[in-house]
C-alpha cells in the first residue's frame, strides 16, 4: 500500500524530545526512551462474484493523521487496498508479487511533506523490482536505472502530477477522495516484448478521479511496466496485470509503518507511554467515517464502450455505466493491530495497544465504515482545519500471567509525574532543505528529443514547492517513448487520446458520487488549463520540483 522507500534517521526529532525547552524537567536523558507505534486496521468487506474483474473505485477520507508532520521517518498510508491480478485456477505457487496499491499517506522519501496527505499510484513490478507513482515517480532516483520511472503516463490535460505525489488541498479534513482504477484499451495486445517471443497485453490502468475540483481519468500504468520482466522470465508471461484481469475481492486496511512514541517507568516498575497526538476525522454525530461505495467493475462498466468507439463506433461518454458494477457491503466489524514498542524488538514480542477499549468499528449504512468513539479516552475538538477526534496519546504497559501484555489507554492524570511524558513536545523537527526533483537533461535523451512544444511553467503548491513543467505532444511524453512502443504504435495512442480530450471534460461524474459527505479537492495549484491550440492531444508533463526559495 506505501511503496515510497527510503530511510532517514530521527534523530533530529529525538534532540527535540530530549532537549527542548519544554523538556528540560525530564531529569536524565535515558529515562524516556524513543519508541514507535505502527500496525494496520483492518476493515472487512463482503466479496463479490469474481466476473466483476475489471477495476474498483472507492472513497475514502482524507484528513491529517498527526498535528505536526514528525519528519522522514514518518510513513503511514490512510484507508487503502492492494489490487492483484485474478487467475483461472488456483494462485501460482511461485513468489510473484505484482499489484496496483499505493493511496493517501506520507512516506519517506516524501520531500515536501505538510500535515495534509498525498496521493501516490504505487504499482508493483515483479516482486518490487520496480515501482510506479506517477509520472516520472519510481523507485529510487537514478534516472539510469529507472525503474518504474517511466511506468506511468499522463493522460489529463488539465491536472499535473508532481513527483512528489499528488497533492490535495491543504487542510483537508475528512473530506472524501473518490478514486479507482479502470482499464482502458489505449494501446493494442502485443505479441512480442522488447523483441522477445512473450507477449504484452493491452489492459491500461487508469485513475479516475472524483474530486471537489476534477472527476475523470487523470494517468495510466503502460502495460510493459508489468510485463517487462517476462523478458527474462518467458514462464511468466500472461501473467500480470498487463494482461489478466483484477481480483475483485480485494483487503482494505490502513498501515501505518511509524507514529512516533517515547517511553519511561515509574518508581514502581510501572511502563508508560505516550504516543503524538494522532486524530481522525469527526462527523457532526461524533463519529468518523473512513471509507465509502468500494465499487467493483465488469468490462460493460467502461470498456467495451470505448473499445466500440475506438473501433469506429459511436463516442463513449465515459460514464461508468452502473449496470457493470457491484458495491460491496460492509458487515460492521474490524481489528487493529497497533502495538508500541522500541525497536529492534521482533514483530512477535511486540505490545498490542487495546484499540477496543476507544474506538468501536461500525457501519452507518450498508455500503460506508467508520468508527465510534469511548468519550471518556478520546478527546473530541474542533481545529482550524475542521473537526477531529483526538486518540488516547497516554497507555500504560498492563501484565500478567493469564493473559497477553497489552498496552491501556490512561488519563494524562494518571500518569505518575515521574515519567516526565507530559512534558515531552512531539514537534515537526528542523530539516535540512529538501533536494530536488530533477528530470535528465541530455539533448539527445527523450526529455528533450522530440522533447515539448510549449514551456517552462511553473505552479506554486501548497507544500511549499515550485513545479516546472512542459507541455508534450502526448504520444511523446518521455513515459511513451520508453514503453516499448513503435512510432506506429504511439501515433494510434495519440489518436486515440485526441478522442478522450475533445469528449471526456473534468467537471462532469464518471465515478457515481459519494451519496454522503463532502468531497476533498486537488490542491488548487495543481489545475491547469491547456495553451491555446494545445487543447486536445497534449498534457503537462512536470522536469522539476524543487522547494521554493
Amino acid at each position: 500500500m506505501l511503496r515510497k522507500k527510503g530511510l532517514i534517521g530521527f534523530t533530529s526529532w529525538l534532540v527535540l524530545v530530549l532537549l527542548s525547552p519544554q523538556a528540560t524537567s525530564i531529569g536524565a536523558p535515558n529515562q524516556i526512551e524513543q519508541s514507535q507505534m505502527a500496525g494496520y486496521l483492518l476493515i472487512p468487506n463482503d466479496k463479490v462474484p469474481d466476473t466483476y474483474n475489471a477495476g474498483f473505485s472507492m472513497y475514502v477520507a482524507a484528513w491529517p493523521l498527526l498535528e505536526n508532520y514528525p519528519g522522514n521517518r514518518f510513513q503511514t498510508g490512510l484507508l487503502s487496498t492492494w489490487m492483484f491480478a485474478q487467475y483461472d485456477g488456483p494462485k501460482p505457487m511461485q513468489k510473484m508479487y505484482s499489484d496496483i496499491e499505493g493511496g493517501l499517506g506520507w512516506w519517506r522519501d516524501t520531500r515536501f511533506a505538510t500535515e495534509t496527505p498525498k496521493f501516490i499510484m504505487g504499482g508493483v513490478a515483479l516482486n518490487f523490482c520496480a515501482w510506479a507513482n506517477g509520472p516520472g515517480a519510481g523507485k529510487g532516483r537514478d534516472w539510469d536505472q529507472p525503474q518504474g520511472k517511466y511506468g506511468v503516463a499522463q493522460l489529463s490535460p488539465w491536472v499535473l502530477w508532481p513527483p512528489d505525489g499528488l497533492n490535495l488541498k491543504q487542510g483537508t479534513c475528512g473530506e472524501l477522495f473518490g478514486y479507482g482504477y479502470l482499464p482502458l484499451p489505449l494501446t493494442e495486445a502485443k505479441s512480442t516484448t522488447a523483441g522477445q517471443n512473450v507477449p504484452t497485453g493491452n489492459h491500461c490502468w487508469t485513475l479516475f478521479l472524483n474530486t471537489g475540483n476534477f472527476k475523470g481519468p487523470v494517468t495510466f500504468f503502460l502495460p510493459y511496466f508489468f510485463s517487462r520482466v517476462t523478458v527474462d522470465n518467458p514462464n511468466l508471461a500472461g501473467m500480470f496485470l498487463d494482461s489478466r484481469p483484477s481480483n475483485p475481492n480485494r483487503a482494505l486496511q490502513m498501515e501505518t509503518q511509524y507514529v512516533p512514541s517515547v517511553q519511561a517507568t515509574d518508581k514502581k516498575g510501572e511502563t508508560y507511554a505516550r504516543i503524538a497526538p494522532t486524530s481522525f476525522p469527526r462527523n457532526p454525530q461524533g463519529d468518523s467515517v473512513v471509507v465509502h461505495r468500494i465499487t467493483a467493475y465488469n468490462k460493460n462498466a467502461l470498456w467495451d464502450a470505448v473499445q466500440t468507439w475506438f473501433e469506429g463506433g459511436p463516442p463513449a461518454s465515459g460514464v461508468i455505466d452502473p449496470r457493470g458494477s457491484i458495491v460491496h457491503t460492509f458487515p460492521g466489524r474490524g481489528g487493529a493491530t497497533w502495538r508500541i514498542y522500541k525497536p529492534p524488538i521482533p514483530r512477535e514480542e511486540r505490545v498490542r495497544i487495546a484499540w477496543d477499549a476507544f474506538a468501536t468499528p461500525f457501519a452507518p449504512d450498508a455500503h460506508t465504515f467508520g468508527y465510534q468513539w469511548n468519550d471518556d479516552l478520546v478527546t473530541k475538538k474542533d481545529t482550524k482545519d475542521g473537526p477531529l477526534v483526538t486518540l488516547p496519546e497516554y497507555y500504560r504497559l498492563a501484565e500478567d500471567h493469564e493473559t497477553k501484555a497489552k498496552w491501556v489507554a490512561v488519563r494524562p492524570q494518571d500518569v505518575p509525574a515521574e515519567t516526565g511524558l507530559a512534558e515531552v513536545r512531539f514537534k515537526r523537527p528542523d530539516e535540512e532543505s529538501s533536494e530536488p526533483y530533477v528530470t535528465p537533461d541530455d539533448p539527445a535523451g527523450c526529455w528533450k528529443k522530440p522533447g515539448p512544444v510549449a514551456g517552462p511553467f511553473q505552479a506554486f503548491p501548497g507544500d511549499g514547492s515550485v513545479v516546472t513543467y512542459y507541455w508534450y505532444r502526448f504520444a511523446n511524453q518521455p513515459a511513451l517513448l520508453n514503453a516499448d512502443l513503435t512510432l506506429e504504435e504511439r501515433e494510434r495512442m495519440q489518436a486515440r487520446v485526441e478522442k478522450l480530450h475533445r469528449h471526456w471534460k473534468k467537471d462532469r461524474d464518471y465515478l457515481a458520487p459519494p451519496q454522503i459527505g463532502k468531497l476533498a479537492e486537488i490542491d488548487p495549484a495543481l489545475i491547469v488549463t491547456p495553451p491555446p491550440g494545445l487543447e486536445a492531444g497534449y498534457v503537462p508533463i512536470v522536469t522539476r520540483q524543487a522547494a521554493k526559495e
